[in-house]
């Protein structure tokens, strides 16, 4: 007799179709991907994609739908209080409740005070904080940060929880914050999808401007600014293609102050977030990512760039680590110079030494991908998950 599928049911603040918030939504859709033909995820998730006021066109609002290999509930903003949400868990049978984020107030804070009212079925709860304990995450709008943890902390809802850890650094920064109360701690990586050819437009390389891209949200964590100022110095002929969405108005006013003062030789393009189907092109068509991010905490963009066969160059606060055959360079941000000096040694090679250094990023992909033990990790954590809730019952 075959065993039952295991049941759970996941909050998360942007789901597909949805593409602006990044990590975090390809994350919850390659746990889909890979483990739902085994585990029947039920999701619940905003109408609506990050930065916008309009809700998803063709779904159906406040209701089920099926998006690949799993059932997903667009939620309008009306049915995001906590009434509507409790009858919304009550009825949606689930062996395991899994939230996926710590810092989100409508679907982490408001579900785990209903917990602790026990307003909820007495399911077990994993809490994925997806790097939002690192200390460099945490030091940005550090005072709100601070009420919402004491807040929190105090009102007991992180009792008995399983917390994922996305890496051993995690396992640190979890404990670090929440200290006695996080007892249960499970390392399970996030997972990824597969990469596909390489795009067609890596064939087409003609001789020019070392051409680098920034792929990734305009944030001060992603650390633009630091980038702009470490470019400013070059005197390499250099072509920078900064795609993302640009959701903070100041921090891009200050991205554009850099960008009008850079010298001639480092021409800058910009646009908005990139659609998921057109990552892979635009990683292509550029020769290095340039990523001097304050913290990741895995860093989904970085694998698609290495998939793509464009290596990256990104600072060491990501779990990844240097390749010494050129696919992935790691550096400090303390200081800008190894930056400058990385980036004037990648425009110096030759159209060969970088084709050499493109076929290596993408095996470095598919070699990661061949050894990584995350499905295993990540099949373990709802598993044990779910033998707590039938111990407790």
């Amino acid at each position: 007799m075959a065993e039952r599928k295991l049941k759970v049911l996941c909050f998360c603040d942007f789901y597909l179709p949805g593409y602006r918030a990044g990590g975090p939504i390809r994350t919850i859709a390659n746990m889909v991907l890979n483990l739902g033909d085994e585990i029947d995820f039920h999701i619940v998730t905003r109408d609506r994609d990050f930065g916008s006021n309009e809700p998803y066109r063709g779904v159906a609002i406040d209701a089920w739908n099926t998006v690949g290999k799993a059932q997903v509930f667009y939620a309008s903003p009306a049915s995001l209080s906590s009434g509507a949400l409790r009858q919304l868990i009550c009825a949606t049978p689930h062996d395991v409740l899994y939230l996926n984020s710590f810092l989100s107030p409508k679907f982490t804070a408001q579900t785990l005070l209903l917990r602790r009212l026990g307003r909820l079925p007495a399911s077990p709860v994993v809490l994925a904080p997806r790097g939002e304990f690192a200390p460099s995450a945490l030091a940005i709008k550090r005072g709100k940060k601070k009420l919402y943890l004491a807040a929190t902390g105090a009102l007991g809802l992180f009792r008995d929880l399983v917390w994922q850890a996305s890496s051993e650094r995690e396992v640190e920064d979890i404990r670090r914050v929440q200290g006695a109360r996080a007892q249960r701690i499970m390392v399970a990586p996030d997972l990824l999808a597969p990469p596909g050819d390489a795009p067609a437009e890596r064939l087409t390389r003609a001789p020019g401007p070392l051409r680098l891209v920034f792929l990734s949200r305009v944030s001060p964590m992603k650390n633009l600014d630091f980038l702009l100022r470490t470019l400013a110095k070059s005197r390499a002929d250099l072509r920078l293609s900064i795609h993302g969405t640009r959701d903070e108005p100041a921090y891009w006013a200050e991205c554009e102050a850099l960008i009008a003062a850079l010298p001639a030789n480092v021409r800058v393009e910009t646009s908005g977030a990139v659609a998921p189907e057109e990552v892979a092109s635009v990683f292509a068509a550029h020769d290095l990512f340039v990523f001097p991010t304050r913290g990741e905490n895995f860093g989904h963009v970085i694998f698609e760039s290495l998939a793509a066969g464009t290596p990256v160059l990104v600072s060491d606060q990501t779990p990844w680590r240097a390749d010494s055959a050129g696919a992935l360079e790691t550096l400090p941000i303390t200081e800008p110079s190894p930056w400058l000096a990385a980036i004037e040694r990648w425009s110096a090679l030759s159209e060969a030494e970088l084709a050499a250094r493109r076929a290596t990023a993408a095996s470095y992909a598919r070699d990661y991908l061949a050894t990584s033990p995350a499905l295993e990790q990540n099949r373990t954590l709802f598993r044990a998950a779910a033998r707590l809730g039938r111990a407790d019952s």
